[in-house]
């Protein structure tokens, strides 16, 4: 069924809100048509992160319907600026924020639905994880699904690296064979690199370009230091979020940083982050992943817009062809929420959503809550 959607989408790196307008004509044709990001005001992030960090009841409900509103406003000015009215679309698919992800036990994404089916009058499809989880699984990642039938090679294996507030990869042998995926979270993306940019420099929440980071000297005991959590040496399947690599272990690695070498600057403790999230991908790829020949690794996210990272990255993995996702498909930063527009649409369309070599859950699963309009 060819449909009109919104996709929503507001990661861990909390920078802010996603929409994506795409047009899904069958299960390996999408088409993204207009995105918008909207960046998270500091006092609406600050919100954020104290309900996560310490929220009530009271604070985690007032949150949920305050980023219902948020997202269901990202919705309708995308739609605006594209010319488009809310009646022509089949339905939003709506990520939603997470504030809790504890692997394989539960997790909880705020932004209420029904307020964005309020607001809009379509109905919404939300709550992609918890099915999956329910199931025995990680309840991440789920954007392989898009990267098996939309994003894969079509000719040979191909890795697809995201790099939001976690990373995560995704090898597909060919583009629409789900048979050999391997997927799973890498670990911190730019989370850790972004808190310590808050808590380093007054009135900063990244270093944009990695211009900072580019200018110090890492700190290698720190990197091993913080790469001797447990969480580096699990096999895939696996995920992760800020309950591990968030601002607390920012903080640590600061301290460490200036505790080995006296004088450690900012740029230094920056570009120390920035190894810990270059080593930690280069691991995971090069433990887990295969390499066929002619394979190719294709990097979307925040992170991909960092060049320290990207420098780094690419020395580490010097056998791989290291290309942009901007380059091959579309704007890389829409990729997610282009990913959870196709996940509503697989729902809807009563298919499965999840890969179970993924997530490690118990077998193929449609995800997916609907409220309707």
């Amino acid at each position: 069924m060819t449909a009109l959607a919104v996709g929503l989408m507001s990661g861990t790196s909390l920078d802010g809100l996603d929409a994506a307008l795409v047009r899904i004509v069958d299960q390996h044709d999408v088409e993204l048509l207009a995105f918008r990001s909207r960046e998270f005001e500091a006092a609406e992030r600050s919100e954020i992160m104290l309900a996560i960090s310490n929220g009530s009841a009271r604070d985690l409900a007032l949150l949920d319907v305050r980023l219902g509103e948020l997202f269901a406003d990202a919705a309708l000015t995308l739609l605006e600026s594209a010319g488009r009215k809310p009646a022509e679309l089949s339905f939003v698919a709506t990520h939603g924020q997470t504030v809790w992800h504890e692997p394989g036990v539960a997790t909880l994404q705020l932004g209420n639905p029904a307020v964005i089916a309020e607001r809009l009058g379509v109905r919404v499809v939300s709550d992609f994880r918890s099915r999956d989880v329910a199931a025995g699984g990680q309840g991440a990642p789920l954007v392989p699904i898009a990267d098996v039938n939309l994003f894969g090679h079509a000719d040979h294996g191909r890795a697809l690296l995201n790099i939001g507030g976690m990373a995560n990869v995704t090898w597909v042998p060919r583009r629409g064979l789900s048979d050999g995926v391997i997927a799973f979270d890498t670990g911190p993306g730019m989370a850790v690199i972004d808190a310590a940019v808050r808590e380093l420099v007054s009135g900063m929440t990244f270093d944009a370009g990695g211009e900072l980071a580019s200018c110090g000297n890492c700190e290698g005991a720190v990197v091993s230091e913080v790469l001797d959590h447990p969480f580096f040496r699990q096999p895939p399947p696996k995920s992760t979020g800020r309950e591990e690599f968030g601002v607390e272990i920012a903080s640590s690695l600061i301290q460490r940083a200036r505790s080995v070498r006296q004088g450690a600057t900012v740029e230094d403790c920056l570009a120390t982050a920035v190894e810990v999230t270059a080593r930690s991908i280069a691991m995971a790829v090069g433990q887990w992943l295969p390499q066929a020949v002619g394979s190719d690794l294709v990097v979307s996210g925040g992170g991909a817009r960092n060049s320290a990272l990207m420098n780094s990255l690419a020395a580490k993995l010097s056998g791989w062809s290291v290309n942009s996702f901007d380059e091959e498909f579309f704007d890389g930063d829409a990729k997610e929420a282009v990913a959870f527009a196709y996940l509503g649409w697989l729902a809807l369309a009563g298919k499965f959503g999840n890969v179970p070599g993924a997530t490690g859950a118990k077998g193929p699963r449609i995800l997916g809550s609907v409220t309707p309009s």
